[in-house]
């Protein structure tokens, strides 16, 4: 399908060899266009080989890389430029004969946005000194994704692949869309990219594509970058996939050799991210899989903003949302799996009862719960660590060394809470968490700690405070390693000495509190609590710059400080080198056993949700779900309504089977009907996530796609953009409902007038009915209940009303129960009533009530139930409740009689007597 050839010659940014070639050769000089000499690979795990040069050479240097002490100016302390990356005259992607990234779509240069001005893509080469919250993690964009669709007959025919910067996993995916392309929008909306790729061919002028529309439609706020159709090259993608993969996910290749639009996506993502990262990945480094569409079930992006499953549709910022009830989470790559499986839940009935069984183990098993919970909340974010630990930088700098250094740190801390977490889950007895012990018995974690600690000590560790961090760093390899890094680190220690002393001598000269403070940005400096009042002239001495106050604390510094910053800030700089040198040695010889991280991570992150699932069920009386062929929920009542209430919600029953498949709930507004309906798709998808549910009882039918159309409270407006989207709602769940989705519909047709209202509806329900789907449809228009008469399988239930009178007596008000009962509403005529307590005139309520009334008596007369259809009803809810006993019933013998004569009883109740025409037959 690539409409390019791999012997094109043009200099273009996928002419930058790193994708192109073999990554066994990486680094070359390029003595001419289109010629590579090829060298020995100097990389190995994201690392510079470390050069021929003795610890007495060693200088410090400056930010870019350029040594300070000796080297010329432009040499790189780490080796020859040219080693790193390839010739500069190849990466020009903003030149005008750039023939790579088109900008034709785009109006500046190729990494501008249509709308925006391009992101500054900075390569994710280490953590802050404070790691951040595990619920705000998975908010930062950091995916960028790339996608591309078949041309002619294959049109429909999409190939997506997706990076996270912070996470080293590549997730391809294939699939045939509709003309909607809801797949492909869908999937996009999980990912929240910070990017998106696709060809230059799919935004030509005056040829732009359905699929390019929709998604700039769609993602308004995501930059959009294009490059020629060419550089999509599925030969090139599998070439990545054999050199990139890790060896224990090299199966993916037997997966995906045959989906050529997955790997022409993937081909033209991983040269996009070589070039804004400015390094490449190490071999074998990369966890690759494919994901399939049938694995998960989809809900479209439209249904997850009306469910509020991650997002509050009031306040972004506010945590009143499906994830927000669940997430207990202690890592940032636990509330990231949480935050996925909310937006796909699984369809596998075995693999939820896995996690199911699990959540039941650390519910019943406390020692094991706050064992494992112990032990998981001091890992960090073990996935952005492999992707830092995978990545070759094409420029080494200072920030690269302190990284690289600080990198290994957090591998040292990871490794160490690896005998721990083993420790806790020894004495599990569920099948995954067995599976997760025996994966942490992996020799290649002692052979890793081992290795690093003979070279690193054993009390340097991850710390908060980046001072703390910073001292970490600077004595983190032993002593009598490297004797030029002893004494640097000796005099380091000496200037931080002065640096205190200098302070003290200070604050004795001018008898103020004063004392040593460290923040990143400044260094050392001086801060003190002190009352204006109390200073001379109410000002500090005239020696003290860069002054800043913020209450009673001042902070400054001087210009001795100054110097002592800069003199240690150098002292530190050369310990980072030759600590540098060191680690890179250290990681080069571990190389080969860190893909045993992959593993870990993965435990780590579900281990993590599942103790969130169970720390859920602790705060709320949940249960565990079922898995059958019916929707029943005993007394089941809204997660997200129960965090908000002051009191407990109302619960309610649900009873949905292939016999009754159809709910038509009425009751007047404010009644709970769009809680109702948003509860039941709630539970669903708790259940099929593997959490236990907020109910009694539960079960489930396991739905491979969850729709729903949620009334707004604009919706009662009648307008003709309400109406639009309406249809445009209606017709999406159309075209991609199956008999194994779940369907909830709110109000349809309040954007229009009744008589095309009712008549949309009908024609709504009727097409919904064929597809024997599991459909609750809440609706104002009463007349549609009574399509019950010709489908056995549609129920009506409706929410109960009380009405009151006031104190004075002389009005009557509506007291709302929440409570859901079979049949249809007694409360007809909400606009009737509404009127009656206006102020117009009682003789136009009465002539309103006449007609009202004369109406629905002739629409009654038409739709009335003949005894024939009766019995129809009454012989196929029989036939369906025998079915539905013969599929799940547990019952024994004596039981299983007495609930069949029950049933005989309840059929020769409810049957119509024969009339004298069938007592004449």
């Amino acid at each position: 399908m690539s409409s390019g050839s791999n012997k094109a010659k043009a200099v273009g940014p996928a002419d930058i060899s790193a994708a192109s070639d073999s990554y066994t050769g990486r680094c070359s000089s390029t003595p001419g266009l289109g010629v590579r000499v090829e060298q020995p690979p100097r990389y190995t795990l994201g690392l510079l080989q470390t050069p021929r040069s003795t610890a007495g050479s060693a200088g410090a240097f400056s930010s870019d890389g350029v040594r300070l002490g000796g080297a010329r100016k432009g040499e790189s302390y780490f080796g020859d430029k040219s080693s790193c990356a390839e010739n500069a005259s190849t990466v020009n992607f903003t030149s005008s004969s750039a023939r790579g990234l088109n900008s034709k779509c785009i109006g500046k240069t190729p990494l501008s946005s249509t709308r925006s001005v391009c992101r500054s893509h900075t390569p994710l080469m280490g953590y802050s000194a404070t790691s951040s919250s595990a619920v705000s993690s998975h908010t930062i964009a950091s995916v960028i994704v790339a996608v591309v669709e078949g041309r002619g007959l294959a049109r429909g025919e999409v190939g997506m692949a997706s990076i996270d910067l912070k996470n080293p996993e590549v997730i391809l995916s294939q699939f045939a869309d509709n003309t909607t392309y809801a797949k492909v929008i869908t999937k996009l909306k999980i990912l929240t990219p910070l990017e998106i790729i696709m060809s230059n061919t799919a935004c030509d002028a005056g040829n732009t594509t359905k699929l390019f529309s929709l998604i700039t439609e769609h993602f308004k706020n995501v930059t959009f970058t294009t490059v020629q159709r060419k550089y999509f090259n599925e030969t090139k993608g599998l070439e990545y996939i054999e050199q990139l993969c890790a060896s224990e996910f090299s199966t993916i290749f037997m997966e995906v050799q045959s989906k050529y639009y997955c790997l022409a996506a993937v081909a033209a993502l991983l040269k996009y991210v070589e070039f804004i990262q400015n390094s490449v990945y190490a071999p074998k480094s990369l966890k690759v899989r494919f994901q399939g569409s049938e694995k998960t079930a989809m809900i479209d992006s439209s249904s997850a903003q009306n469910l509020e499953l991650v997002t509050n549709n009031r306040d972004s910022r506010n945590g009143h949302t499906l994830f927000g009830v669940l997430n207990y989470t202690k890592t940032p790559g636990g509330s990231r799996r949480l935050r996925s499986n909310i937006l796909e839940p699984l369809v596998d009935a075995e693999t939820i009862n896995t996690r199911l069984d699990c959540v039941q183990e650390l519910l019943q098993d406390e020692e094991l719960f706050f064992g494992l919970q112990s032990v998981i909340s001091k890992f960090l974010d073990t996935e952005q660590l492999l992707s830092v630990l995978v990545q070759i930088p094409k420029q080494d700098t200072v920030k690269t060394a302190e990284s690289k250094i600080t990198n290994l740190i957090y591998l040292k801390h990871t490794l160490e809470l690896v005998e721990p977490l083993k420790a806790a889950l020894r004495n599990c007895s569920t099948p995954l968490l067995k599976a997760y012990y025996s994966s942490l018995e992996d020799s290649r974690f002692g052979i890793i700690l081992e290795k690093i600690t003979t070279v690193i000590n054993d009390d340097t560790r991850y710390t908060k405070g980046c001072l703390n961090m910073r001292t970490q760093k600077c004595y983190a390899v032993k002593p009598n390693v490297n004797e030029f890094l002893d004494i640097a680190r000796r005099t380091y220690t000496e200037i931080v000495d002065d640096i205190a002393g200098l302070i003290t001598q200070l604050a004795e000269k001018y008898n103020l509190p004063m004392r040593t403070s460290f923040s990143s940005a400044r260094g050392f400096f001086i801060q003190m609590n002190a009352d204006c009042s109390t200073l001379p002239d109410g000002q500090l001495p005239s020696e003290f710059t860069k002054i800043t106050k913020m209450k009673n604390t001042y902070s400054f510094t001087s210009a001795d400080l100054i110097k002592m910053n800069e003199r240690c800030q150098e002292s530190l700089t050369e310990i980072y080198h030759m600590t540098y040198l060191i680690v890179c040695k250290l990681l080069n010889e571990i190389y080969e056993y860190i893909h045993c991280l992959y593993k870990l991570s993965d435990i780590v992150s579900m281990l993590d949700m599942l103790l969130s699932f169970a720390h859920a069920c602790t705060l709320s009386d949940y249960v565990r779900p079922e898995f059958t062929d019916t929707l029943a929920i005993k007394q089941g009542w809204h997660p997200i309504l129960e965090k908000i209430a002051v009191e407990k919600p109302v619960p309610n029953n649900t009873y949905l089977t292939e016999g009754s498949s159809f709910i038509i709930i009425t009751g007047p507004n404010m009644s709970g009907k769009s809680t109702y309906l948003k509860q039941i798709a709630l539970c669903q998808i708790m259940a099929q996530i593997g959490s236990y549910v907020p109910a009694e009882y539960c079960s489930f039918r396991i739905a491979e796609q969850i729709f729903t159309r949620i009334g707004m409270d604009d919706d009662i407006e009648t307008n003709a953009s309400t109406f639009m989207k309406e249809m445009k709602e209606i017709t999406y769940i159309i075209q991609n409902a199956n008999d194994k989705s779940l369907i909830i519909i709110d109000e349809l047709g309040r954007g229009t007038s009744a008589e095309e209202g009712i008549g949309i509806c009908y024609a709504a329900c009727e097409y919904l009915l064929s597809l024997k789907a599991f459909t609750l449809f809440a609706t104002h228009f009463l007349e549609l209940c009574h399509i019950d008469a010709l489908y056995p399988n549609v129920e009506n239930y409706h929410f109960e009303v009380q009405h009151v009178r006031s104190s004075a007596g002389n009005k009557e008000k509506i007291a709302y129960t929440y409570k859901l009962s079979k049949g249809y509403t007694a409360e007809k005529n909400y606009g009737l009533k509404a009127a009656e307590v206006s102020s117009l005139p009682p003789s136009i309520i009465l002539d309103a009530k006449e007609i009202t009334n004369h109406i629905a008596r002739q629409i009654l007369h038409r739709q009335k139930s003949t005894p024939e259809t009766m019995k129809q009803r009454v012989v196929y809810h029989l036939a369906m409740r025998l079915v539905q006993t013969a599929r799940n019933s547990r019952l024994d013998s004596d039981s299983l009689r007495i609930y069949l004569k029950g049933l005989k009883k309840k059929y020769e109740a409810n049957c119509p007597a024969p009339g004298p025409s069938d007592k004449q037959q």
